[in-house]
């Protein structure tokens, strides 16, 4: 899997990339130098401003800003919701009701580190979403987030039953296989391992919207699902109908 990352947009002020997955978007505390989109850009611009951040297993659209006065505003635009971040999850099990809002505060979880519940005293969360297709087992989702709390997407949808189809932490697996798509088993031979379809975040955010920190122009873009997501919709496509 390829950890560099695809230039959509830039001008003067800003710079638009869709992130790979397993390819951080900013330096890891404890490992700084492994790769990450932070130091990618950094390496090509004289100055990159972080402005928001995807997990390192979810892949899909982030916005850099070039310059200080652009990192002040573009922050600002996603808080006061004039942004939208608009992602695809492919949740476990068939969306009931098929669109609606996850209106939840988030906060850490009191014990264990790196996770996310839940929480009466968290901070004021709320996701809307709508069913794109169903499968047998699974439903392709579209969720628009309009704020932005950490792991917020996968936390929402876990609360209601429908947890991310693949997510380690506050999924069923870690990985998805041909076998949990295509009812009945399929042989493989004694030598031949069952490889993943994907193994990692079933998460992409496929599309962001903002307002240009210089002209107010309203600018949006999409990326395409990457490989290994594309592959796992096209057996479902196939065989999980």
């Amino acid at each position: 899997m390829k950890t560099r990352l695809e230039i959509i947009y830039e001008d003067k002020a800003i710079v638009v990339v869709s992130k790979p997955p397993f390819l951080r978007s900013i330096p890891d505390r404890y490992a700084p130098d492994l790769p990450n989109v932070f130091h990618q850009l950094q390496a090509i611009y004289d100055e990159i401003f972080v402005v928001h951040r995807l997990d390192k297993n979810t892949s899909g659209l982030l916005v850099f800003a070039k310059t200080e006065p652009a990192h002040r505003l573009l922050p600002i635009q996603l808080e006061n919701r004039v942004a939208e971040k608009s992602s695809l999850p492919l949740l476990e099990g068939n969306l009931d009701p098929a669109e609606g809002v996850i209106d939840k505060p988030i906060g850490p979880h009191p014990r264990i580190p790196n996770r996310m519940i839940i929480a009466p005293k968290g901070k004021p969360s709320k996701t809307t979403y709508r069913a794109v297709k169903f499968y047998k087992k699974f439903t392709l989702a579209e969720a628009k987030i309009e704020t932005g709390r950490t792991h917020q997407i996968r936390v929402h949808f876990e609360s209601i039953g429908y947890p991310l189809a693949v997510d380690e932490i506050y999924g069923r697996r870690k990985e998805i296989f041909f076998n949990d798509i295509k009812q009945g088993k399929i042989s493989l031979g004694k030598e031949a391992e069952p490889r993943p379809l994907l193994a990692r975040t079933a998460l992409h955010a496929f599309r962001l919207k903002i307002q240009h920190p210089v002209t107010g122009m309203m600018m949006e873009w999409e990326a395409p699902l990457p490989k290994d997501f594309k592959a796992l919709v096209n057996q479902l496509d196939r065989w999980g109908n």
